[in-house]
């Protein structure tokens, strides 16, 4: 569950925090989502960064560059680099389900470019040498030449856990769930009208995060409702059992009224599934982080 709500003097707004962990602003958003630095709901709906956090970090011994080095993003080809082998082969480890991307974008020819934290790639070729050389497993490259591709699956099920991960309560934790399933599937799974609504409020889509100017609704929605059958029967019942624990807890509010005061709460607190806002990059020229998110 979430860190408990923060104090003012126990955290720190977002700019400040990546101020303090010398962060670019795209290296400062891959640490909230992957929780190498935490956030606490504070006054007003916001989240701040917990202040325990910005101090270990700066305490690492080699900081800040190994703190960036744990947040560095790589692609098919600086991947396979990186680990001593072919585009074509880390393709596919990665379709196969061994490697997980962290973030993805849709480039200009409308295809879907996967992005892997570099220590997520290290910490595979430690684990799985034998994957790096020779044939692939025999049920691998079956499954592979059969249209086997896990990538959207593997990114959806780690964003599903970092929300899950933030959830300050077993409602949040259904919403990410709910979102995860799409608002057909939801729909039936949650047959309460009230409870779907809260659950929207909290997490309307899974948040996809950069994804590029290229993107279509049709590409967006591939990639963050679920499809594999397995998938989709795992978030049917994790939002049973979230839902179970949130009904015991209370039941879902009625939505606020629409109060010109209420309206403007609404819209300066974001929902707890949202990106996080990102702190203003400071004036530097195009940097390596946006070429690979392809924003620049």
């Amino acid at each position: 569950m979430a860190v408990k709500e923060a104090t003012v003097r126990e955290a720190l707004g977002m700019q400040r925090a990546r101020e303090e962990l010398c962060l670019e602003a795209e290296e400062f958003e891959v640490a909230l989502q992957t929780g190498e630095v935490r956030t606490a709901p504070a006054v007003g709906g916001r989240r701040r960064v917990v202040r325990e956090d910005v101090d270990r970090l700066r305490e690492e011994e080699g900081f800040p560059d190994r703190l960036r080095a744990r947040l560095e993003l790589v692609g098919s080809i600086e991947g396979a680099a990186l680990i001593g082998i072919s585009r074509e082969r880390f393709t596919r480890l990665a379709k196969g389900g061994f490697l997980r991307p962290v973030r993805w974008y849709v480039n200009r020819y409308r295809a879907v470019v996967w992005l892997y934290l570099a220590e997520d790639v290290r910490r595979f070729a430690r684990a799985q040498p034998a994957l790096l050389e020779g044939r692939l497993p025999a049920a691998l490259r079956d499954a592979l030449d059969e249209g086997e591709d896990r990538r959207a699956r593997g990114w959806r099920a780690r964003r599903v856990e970092e929300l899950v991960r933030d959830a300050e309560d077993a409602w949040a934790e259904a919403s990410a769930w709910s979102a995860l399933l799409g608002p057909e599937a939801a729909a039936d799974a949650v047959p309460d009208e009230r409870e779907r609504a809260h659950l929207r409020r909290l997490c309307p889509a899974l948040p996809a995060g950069s994804t590029g100017s290229y993107a279509t609704r049709e590409l967006i929605e591939a990639q963050t409702v679920a499809s594999h059958p397995d998938e989709v029967t795992f978030a049917h019942v994790s939002l049973a059992d979230a839902l179970l624990r949130a009904r015991a807890a209370g039941p879902a509010p009625y939505p606020e009224r629409a109060t010109p005061a209420a309206a403007a709460v609404r819209s300066a607190s974001p929902p707890p599934c949202a990106e996080p806002p990102p702190a203003p990059p400071p004036p530097v020229s195009r940097s390596r982080w946006r070429r690979l998110l392809g924003l620049g």
